[in-house]
Formats: C-alpha cells, structure tokens, sequence
C-alpha cells in the first residue's frame, strides 16, 4: 500500500521539527506534483501568523490557501479537549485531512509540541491526531545538552509510545547532537531492529540557533536608524553590553557580537564601527542603541559618510539591562529569505540522511510528465550534487556572487573558485556579513603562478591574430580571460559570468580560447521557462541576432541536446508565422529549410517546422493545423527564426504568466561558459553555478 500522507511529530519545543519538515518536503516534491502541508492545530491566535505554514508555502511554491493548512488554534483546541469534546476536535481535523487528500497526492502533516499545552492535555495530542487520520509518525528528538545515554533512552520510549497508540512508525530524527554524541550513537543505531523503524542523526548546526538582526529588532520592537534589508538578515551570535571604558571594551569582542550600549556612548559607538572594518578586530553583527537616545545630526551624518558601510544601528527605549534580556529571549526564525540557513539544512539531509531509502519507504505515486519549477530546481541541484565540478567566478567584487558563493558552499553541489585578492575579498565578506568556508579557493591573476603558463599557452593560441607575447601577459590580468584559460588548461571545468560585464565580455574569451563543439559553428543560448505544471525550453532568445538556416538547424540540435541533458524530452518545433505549407516568403523558407537539416543531421530527433506557437503547445489547435504531427500540441524545445521574436516572446511569456525564466543558458561551446544579466539576483547566480557544472558533468 502506497504512503498518502506523513506526521512529523517533536516531543519538545525547539527540536527542530521544520527542519525535518522542509528535509522531507524537498524528498516529496522532487517525485510528486500536488503536495500540501497540514498543520491541524497551530500555536498563535492570530491564525495567519504560523511561521512554518507561512514557510511552506512560500518556499516550496504549494498552490494552498492558508485557511487550508490548519483547523485549530491551540487555545481552541484545548477549550474542546477541557470540555471533554475531543470527539469534536478529530471530527474537525479528519474533515480538512480528507478535502485536502482528495486535492492533493501527498499530505505532509506537522505537529505542534505537547510541551506548549497547559495541563489539560496530559497525552501526546500530536499520536492521537496522526492515528485518526491514519498517518505513519516521524519523530523528532532534540539531542541539545543531552548524553548519548539519555538520548538512547527517548529514542526507545518514543518507539514504545508509538507503538502503544497504534500508530504507524515511520522514522525518528535526532537533531542538534553535539560531536561526541553523534559519534556515539553513530556506532549504535542503525534501526530499531525489533521494528525496522529507521533512525537518522543531525548534528548541532549553531548558525540555524542565531536570529537575525531583523528578528532582535522585531523582539524589540526597535526603530532602524541606519541599516538596509539586507543588513537585517546578519546573524547575532551573542551580544555585548558596551558600559566599561573603550579599550577594555574592544578586546572583549567576538565575531557576531551584537553591541548594546547606551545611545549617548558615542565613544562606544565609533569603537564599535571602526573595530568592524579593521582586519585586526572581528566582525560585528549591528548595534543597538538603549534608553531611547538617537546621536544628533552631525554624528549620524558622520557614520552615514563611512564607504559601504553595512552595520544596521537599532534604537531600544528599554534600559541596557531590559534590552539585553530581551536580546537573549529572541528565537531564531527559519524564514524564506534565509538563504544560507536553507542552505545549511539541505546540506545536512544531502550529508547525512539515506534519501533514496526514504523516498523508497515512502513508494511515491506514479511518476508523470509534469515538471513543476520547485521539481526542476531539486532535480538540477541533485543532478549536480551526483557529479561535483569546479566552477570559477570572476567577478568577486560584486556583493551578489559573494553571497551566491556562500549558498553554493552550503549546498553542497558546486565547488567554486573566486578570482581575486583574498585579503580583499575576505575583508569584505566580513564588513557585509558573509561567512565563507576556508575551503573555498580564491585566485589572484595579478600574482598567481598560473599567470605565466596560462600567457605562454594563450600566445601560441592566438599568435597567427597578431598577438605578441608582452600583449598575451598583460591580457592575463583580464579575469574573464584568465577564468577561461583555467577551464582550457582543465584547472576548472566552467565559468559563470556576466554580473558586471558584457555579454560580449564573457563569450569572447570562450570563442577564442575554447571554441565551440566539432560540427558546431555557433555559440547560443535557451532560456528554461518554469511554468506551472511544465518546463519549455526556448532557443536562442539571447544571443544571434538573425541566423541563417544552417546556424538555425545549429541551435535547434543545440537546444535539444541541452533539454535532455536537464531531464526534458526534446521534442522539437521550428516556429514560424507560418504552420506546415499554408504559408510563404523568405523566412518560412529559411525554417523550412533549417528543420529539413536538423532531420538529416539528428534523425533521432522529433522536429516540425514550419509551426506556429499555438499549433506546437495546444493540442486543440495541433490537431486542426497539423493532425498528423508527433510534434504538434506536445513541443518541448521553441526554437525562435530571430533574436526579436525569440526575446520579446519569452519576455511576454515571463511576465503575462508568471513563469520563472532561468537563463541565459549558453550552448555550443567545447566547455560551459555562461553568462549572468547584469540585473541578476543571488538565485539566479546560484542557479546558473548549479547549470554550468550539470553541463561540465556532461562533457567529462
């Protein structure tokens, strides 16, 4: 019997019940379109403001009303359990959990904490519910400050618990072990061998227990006199009163450190922001000004003056004492905006939990042909994950590809080389917040020992164009050169770029060094349009302006190939104003033309062409214009006749639908080069990293 539908239950209040949550709703919707998350009884009265409903949906893109998600406040639903009317309350829940079941293929369920009830519900509310709608139990146990021993011990009476309720017992998760305790039970559990019930470990990850600066100041109810949103998202690791003199001050800071101090301590107001950007102090989270005192106007013109300054001030009308009470009560969040902490938790689960044995336990519904946006990222980055390639950044001056590369480090998918000068670039990590792992590489080309070889190498390549070697040296220093010399001498295996340069910046360095594949002439590119229930691929929306015949057959087997390295089944139309013959002129010839080449060159290729968008995506209007076609009503590669026609339609499309569009994605090149708008945001960097090394895998 198939598994409809899982319970994550915690026994404790902060074992990390959403961890898990997120973990497995990634595992579901990598294999399942329609998933909903349930949560029968939430913990505020003011039902819309449940962070981890808000969480799930956001995140994971579910197509769910909040009203939806949940039945009960926890208030209401101990009133009904006081009342002796517990018969109303599952009554209500199995209702929503039935509508949803007929909705939805897989229903995640979430509980809430038995901890956070009063004494009126003296049983495990969140077994009671799982039993009456008949979901299998995954249990989490919290191993923060706790012996292996007693660990062991939870574990054993929660199986017995479980079981004694009648309740299916899917898994255990034990968060937040520390080392010793991880290694212990490491040695010891396996499974709990009487049941087969798996049980996975997850270690103390301290930056997910860190709140933001943004959630101190909204636990304080702080004004910002200084400080951006993205500021906001740094993290406190602890806070510092400032109330001893400057100098005894100073070397009692810490990296992270949250600064209190009163807000007419001006002296500890410039220490503070001056220790910051010296690489000789750590790097403070922000600061928080007491007693309701705001520095006057010529100070805070003279800290609004300081270059790039990056600190958010916060104002408290609470004394310094009260304040920082209130600092240490403030809970961490898991928000969708926290990218690095999302990051952390997926390299956990990738780095410590048995996902196939999971996905096989859980005997997921038929596959089908739908791709929704959030499946296409997981299967990309999965993808990717199975075959790590090294991919080189040159653009480390830009904050976005900073930030890019420390999500990328934390998933786990991408080894990554940034060019530059490290003392450079670490110093402004630390001045912007960004914690980058040591083992990530870092290349100067001013002072690199590859200089030299990589001039000498790119003089013979090009010393039939005039190029001197004095020219090849100097050249070097141009980082998109030098990144691309790194991928020709194998020392990377990709480049992304483009942030801050041309488009024609990034590709000439690869047309000259790398050239494009054998019977390949032209460099292009396609676009994945994310649609709802699919993803299309659209050629070449970015690159040539108008190609011939010949450069479209090119792009058309260009564009095929890369859809099916991606997971998408190429089948291809060659679009025109025209569909089949009952057109004519020049450019339906050129289509007519570049489609009967691709069927000579790729006759394993499905293509049509001439056709036009409606007769290649709608099977209603396929049948009436081309009823014969294999192609018709069912294209999966859009092959544009031009570059206008290619850019305005997936422009239109983007926009008039909603479709996340992910690309530029170059093509036709030996080894991946791809380039970045320079509107790009971090995702869109995060994902092209993820596409250039699944198209590096491919070329080894």
């Amino acid at each position: 019997m198939k598994i409809k539908s899982l319970f994550v239950a915690s026994l404790e209040e902060n074992a990390g019940g959403l961890v898990v949550s997120m973990g497995l709703m990634g595992i579901l919707k990598r294999k399942i379109q329609k998933v909903a998350f349930f949560r029968p009884i939430i913990k505020k009265k003011s039902p819309k403001n449940d962070d981890d409903i808000k969480f799930m949906i956001e995140h994971f893109h579910l197509k769910m009303d909040y009203d939806d998600t949940y039945v009960f406040t926890m208030t209401e639903a101990e009133s009904l359990i006081a009342e002796n009317q517990t018969n109303i309350l599952y009554e209500k829940i199995i209702e929503k959990f039935e509508s949803l079941e007929k909705k939805y293929d897989f229903i995640l369920c979430e509980g809430i904490s038995k901890s956070l009830f009063t004494s009126t519900v003296d049983f495990d509310i969140n077994l009671e519910i799982a039993k009456n709608i008949g979901s299998p139990v995954v249990g989490v146990l919290s191993g923060k400050d706790k012996t292996s021993k007693e660990i062991w011990e939870e574990v054993k009476i929660e199986g017995e618990t479980i079981k004694e309720e009648g309740c299916t017992h899917f898994a255990t998760f034990i968060n937040r072990l520390d080392k010793e305790s991880l290694i212990d039970l490491t040695n010891k559990v396996r499974f709990l061998e009487k049941d087969n019930v798996p049980i996975y470990l997850l270690p103390e990850v301290k930056e997910l227990s860190y709140p933001t600066i943004g959630e101190v100041g909204e636990q304080l109810g702080s004004r910002y006199i200084i400080g951006k949103d993205k500021d906001f998202k740094r993290l406190v690791k602890q806070s510092k009163i400032a109330a001893m003199n400057l100098d005894h001050f100073l070397i009692r800071l810490e990296d992270g450190d949250l600064v209190i101090t009163p807000g007419d301590r001006l002296d500890m107001i410039l220490g503070s922001i001056t220790a910051n950007y010296s690489k000789d102090f750590p790097s403070i989270s922000g600061i928080v000004l007491t007693g309701g005192y705001v520095p006057d106007e010529v100070f805070m013109n003279l800290v609004n003056g300081i270059g790039q300054y990056t600190i958010p001030i916060l104002t408290s009308s609470d004394d310094t004492f009260k304040t920082a009470m209130k600092v240490s009560e403030t809970r961490a969040k898991i928000m969708p905006s926290s990218l690095n902490k999302i990051a952390i938790i997926e390299g956990l689960f990738n780095s410590y939990i048995n996902l196939k044995n999971i996905e096989e336990m859980i005997e997921t519904v038929s596959s089908s042909d739908i791709m929704t946006p959030a499946m296409f990222e997981y299967r990309m980055f999965e993808k990717a994950r199975a075959n790590p390639r090294t991919i080189v950044l040159p653009e480390s001056e830009d904050e976005r590809i900073l930030r890019a590369t420390e999500i990328l480090q934390r998933r786990r998918a991408v080894e990554v080389i940034l060019l530059g000068n490290k003392e450079e670039i670490y110093s402004r990590c630390s001045s912007l917040g960004i914690k980058l792992h040591e083992s990530i590489k870092i290349v100067d080309p001013k002072t690199s020992k590859l200089k030299s070889k990589y001039a000498k190498k790119f003089y013979e390549l090009r010393k039939h164009k005039g190029m001197t070697e004095e020219g090849a040296y100097d050249i070097m220093n141009n980082k998109n050169y030098f990144g691309t010399m790194m991928i020709y001498m194998d020392d990377v295996d990709g480049m992304v770029s483009g942030a801050n340069n041309t488009t024609a910046d990034t590709i000439r360095p690869a047309l000259q060094i790398i050239k494009t594949k054998p019977g390949i002439s032209i460099v292009s590119s396609v676009f994945f349009m994310c649609l709802d229930t699919k993803v299309l691929v659209y050629g070449d929306c970015a690159v040539n302006r108008d190609p011939n015949a010949e450069q479209l057959a090119q792009i058309a087997i260009s564009s095929a190939d890369t859809a099916k390295l991606f997971g998408i089944e190429p089948i291809v139309a060659m679009l025109s104003y025209s569909t089949g013959s009952s057109g004519s002129g020049e450019d339906v010839q050129k289509v007519a033309k570049a489609t009967e080449l691709v069927k000579k060159l790729r006759p394993d290729l499905l293509v049509e062409g001439p056709i036009q968008y409606d007769a290649a995506i709608d099977e209603k209007v396929a049948k009436k214009k081309l009823p014969n076609s294999k192609v018709a009503g069912r294209a999966t590669v859009f092959i544009f006749p031009d570059l206008n026609t290619g850019n305005n339609t997936y422009k239109a499309v983007q926009r008039s639908s909603n479709a996340i569009a992910v690309g530029p994605v170059l093509q036709g090149l030996k080894k991946p080069v791809n380039d970045l708008s320079r509107g790009c945001l971090v995702e869109d960097i995060v994902n092209t990293v993820a596409i250039t090394a699944i198209q590096a895998g491919e070329e080894k």
